[in-house]
């Protein structure tokens, strides 16, 4: 479901879905499968990075939140995103993307990137303050 946007600002983007890539990325054990298979889900990489992070790999987690975000930006171009505005946490296909960023934030953040992770956390902010909350990031 779309609003007209009243206060004029940019009208917030709404990634399609992909049912079949989340599924994958539910029913892998790993999900460096889910993304083989959906290579352009966000969440895969996502989920990857998260995964690194956790076993102490700061470095692979970067390199797998990157991937993620770089899809999504593709992602988000073709949906008619212009690179600012609202990008809706609450409408579940965005989340893989906000989640790639937040974790691109999360790693660079560990390998020392500062300048880097703070530009993220504030994307991240500036695009769904509702995503921030959810995921630590407000």
């Amino acid at each position: 479901m779309t609003y007209e946007n009243l206060l004029g600002g940019p009208a917030a983007t709404y990634l399609p879905g992909n049912e079949e890539a989340s599924s994958a990325l539910r029913a892998a054990a790993d999900p460096a499968t889910a993304a083989a298979r959906f290579p352009s889900s966000c969440d895969a990489w996502a989920a990857l990075a998260q995964q690194a992070l956790t076993r102490g790999d700061p470095v692979a987690a970067y390199a797998y939140a990157r991937t993620g975000y770089h899809r999504g930006l593709d992602q988000l171009r073709r949906a008619g995103w212009k690179g600012y505005g609202p990008i809706p946490w609450e409408h579940e296909p965005n989340r893989g993307f906000l989640r790639a960023l937040h974790m691109l934030a999360s790693a660079a953040a560990a390998i020392g990137e500062d300048d880097e992770a703070a530009r993220c956390t504030d994307f991240l902010r500036e695009s769904s303050p509702a995503a921030a909350a959810a995921l630590g990031s407000a």
